[in-house]
């Protein structure tokens, strides 16, 4: 059976800053935290700095040797807007909104614990296409 990277209902928590959880059509259902959809920002700025660093989408900042951590407050969407059916755009407290999330993307990067057991095992992620 094909997964498709289509929502059936999307919820983005922002009063609440607990995150966004998504019910897929098929039936799967998705839960991402503010910090990891931030941590997991699809831009390419983003995505140079997470291959630089050797972390996947979702991976937060490896700590610097030797630096004290510093203060960071938690990520939290200013603004989230639709970007026609394709995915979602977030405006994150820190004035970063260059990233959009598409459903693909989201799916893809699923953060349930069955989904990264099976992209561990080198198997296709849900709603990831055969080539």
């Amino acid at each position: 059976m094909e997964v498709v990277a289509d929502p059936k209902s999307v919820k983005v928590n922002k009063t609440t800053g607990s995150g966004m959880d998504i019910e897929w059509k098929d039936g799967h259902r998705s839960s991402y935290s503010f910090v990891f959809l931030r941590d997991a920002c699809p831009c390419a700025l983003c995505q140079e700095e997470r291959d630089k660093d050797g972390r996947q989408p979702g991976d937060p900042l490896k700590p610097v040797a030797g630096t004290l951590p510093i203060f960071k407050a938690l990520a939290r969407p200013t603004e989230v807007e639709p970007v026609g059916k394709y995915g979602i755009r977030f405006t994150w407290n820190d004035g970063h909104q260059h990233g959009i999330y598409s459903w693909e993307f989201l799916r893809e990067h699923c953060p349930c614990p069955e989904c990264k057991a099976q992209r561990l095992m080198g198997a296709a992620p849900s709603g990831s296409k055969p080539n």
